[in-house]
């Protein structure tokens, strides 16, 4: 190989009888060293998707907004020209480890990773001094458009996302996930009844509630669904709403006491579902920011709505889309509907304009929740 070609440490591996070599790359190093294929080219002459720039500026932000933390895992790339692998020695454990050269000339195709290298170009703008940091690269030679393709799909084809509740459940720089994270623990039904680590729950299970549906009715129950700090006080106001909430819930109550099954409940009620739980904290919310001292007495209506799926000349289209729960937000504010009539809450305007738009058979519904 000649003289003009790039170095790097690297340590040599082995999967399916061919080598291939991990690398660290200096971050300033990344913009320069890979290369996106031309977003022009069809889809069936490219080894990778098309960028999706909108992605691009959230990675880029964990990135500076985290310099003593942050952590991005390892491009994979594919080179296309000379390489050398120079081991450090002959013999024994250092066979595999010693100096990749690759040619000036050889093209550097990002396999996986594409958004985390635009990312690192658009982070080092903002904070040039992490440009002498690294990240890893696995390189493969490129043994043509079909092997790259073939990479590709199987780098991701067993990729799953983590669900939401463990990402909360996880997320320690998330000041309203540790908040959520502590209204569970201080609330014995929800410390014994939350499935903390998925988003939906088994037919079976004996969980009621999920960690990323009790996130998402806390911040409506404490005014922080679209954003804002949390504030020191958030924790017991959220505590004090849920157990007064609870108060007026029999049949949650009964889940506690092991009167009946949680997977009971969920087969027979709305009120054991994501919809209805976030749906009563949009409405207390609300209640309690309008009329700090007034709320808890409105509470008991929650004892008077029938919840009970077979109600279908209630739920239908509110809760239930094709007899099954549906949590959508129109299904939220239309669930929250039936619950502001049965405490003789007024509707916001844009939740009288969905009901407007979207109950089954204006207004018949909502005397249904009183009549039962």
């Amino acid at each position: 190989m000649s003289d003009n070609s790039l170095e790097f440490t690297a340590i040599r591996g082995i999967q399916a009888a061919n080598a291939y070599y991990v690398i660290m790359v200096p971050l300033k190093v990344v913009p320069r060293l890979f290369q996106f294929e031309d977003e022009a080219m069809g889809a069936a002459e490219r080894a990778q998707r098309v960028l999706n720039r909108a992605r691009v500026p959230a990675i880029a932000s964990y990135i500076t907004n985290n310099p003593g933390e942050y952590i991005l895992s390892s491009l994979c790339a594919s080179i296309d020209g000379e390489i050398e692998f120079q081991p450090a020695a002959p013999t024994g454990a250092l066979r595999s480890v010693g100096r990749l050269r690759i040619s000036m000339d050889a093209t550097i195709l990002i396999n996986d990773g594409q958004h985390r290298r635009a990312a690192i170009e658009e982070a080092l703008r903002e904070r040039p001094l992490l440009g002498d940091e690294t990240i890893s690269v696995v390189v493969f030679a490129d043994r043509g458009l079909k092997r790259s393709q073939q990479m590709f799909a199987d780098l991701n084809i067993h990729a799953v996302r983590p669900t939401k509740s463990i990402k909360l459940l996880y997320d320690h720089r998330d000041a309203l996930a540790g908040l959520t994270r502590s209204v569970v623990k201080q609330i014995p039904l929800f410390r014994d009844f939350t499935c903390l680590d998925t988003s939906s729950i088994s037919n079976r299970s004996i969980k009621l509630f999920t960690l990323s549906s009790l996130h998402q009715a806390t911040a409506e129950l404490v005014g922080k669904m679209h954003g804002g700090k949390v504030d020191e006080g958030d924790l017991e106001k959220a505590v004090d709403y849920w157990t007064e909430i609870i108060q007026n819930m029999p049949d949650w109550q009964r889940v506690g006491t092991r009167q009946v099954a949680a997977c009971d409940l969920r087969r027979d009620y709305v009120h054991a579902h994501g919809v209805a739980v976030q749906a009563i904290a949009t409405v207390v919310g609300r209640m309690a920011s309008d009329s700090p001292k007034g709320w808890r007495p409105k509470l008991q209506g929650l004892r008077d709505i029938d919840w009970s799926r077979s109600n279908r000349r209630l739920w239908d289209n509110r809760a239930l889309v094709a007899g099954k729960v549906n949590k959508s937000k129109n299904n939220i504010v239309l669930v929250a509907n039936v619950i502001s009539k049965a405490l003789g809450v007024p509707l916001p305007p844009e939740a009288q304009k969905i009901e407007d738009l979207y109950a089954p058979v204006a207004g018949i519904e909502l005397e249904a929740a009183d009549a039962t």
